[in-house]
């Protein structure tokens, strides 16, 4: 992959323009090339994030978790889980003497479902995160962590 500069054809006055530019550049890149990965199983990435975040759950979570949980929030989670639900995926209660309160698990279905996208080779897109170290990574995501307070 080129410099961000080159594929953008801009230059930055400074380097906080260019940091702050290049991780809205770099994480639209990484969506895409997720979505190339999920899209043939015919999720989405919230529709994924979803299925990933009860999946590590290993047990009902009330849906406003789900919610909090997500990577990119969503004001349509509902709508996202009513569409896992038809498909089979996840599974849908709602509590005994709080009709509000609404509770989802993944299925055995979408866990098999979703099984494959922890395939080394389904996840071959993904390949670029072997260009950084561990050490590398650490970095980096205390640097994110530290712009987010």
């Amino acid at each position: 992959m080129a410099s961000m500069e080159k594929e953008m054809n801009t230059k930055f006055p400074h380097d906080t323009h260019r940091a702050m530019s290049n991780i809205v550049f770099t994480g639209a890149w990484i969506k895409t090339q997720m979505e190339s990965i999920i899209k043939p199983y015919g999720l989405t990435n919230p529709q994924f994030n979803i299925l990933r975040i009860l999946r590590g759950a290993k047990d009902w979570l009330n849906m406003h978790e789900v919610r909090n949980r997500m990577v990119e929030k969503s004001p349509n989670t509902t709508r996202l889980c009513d569409k896992l639900v038809q498909k089979g995926f996840i599974l849908r209660e709602r509590h005994d003497t709080d009709r509000r309160q609404v509770y989802l698990k993944i299925s055995e279905k979408g866990l098999k479902y979703i099984a494959p996208l922890d395939d080394p080779q389904v996840l071959k897109p993904m390949d670029f995160l072997h260009n950084i170290t561990n050490e590398e990574a650490r970095e980096l995501s205390r640097i994110l962590d530290k712009l987010r307070g």
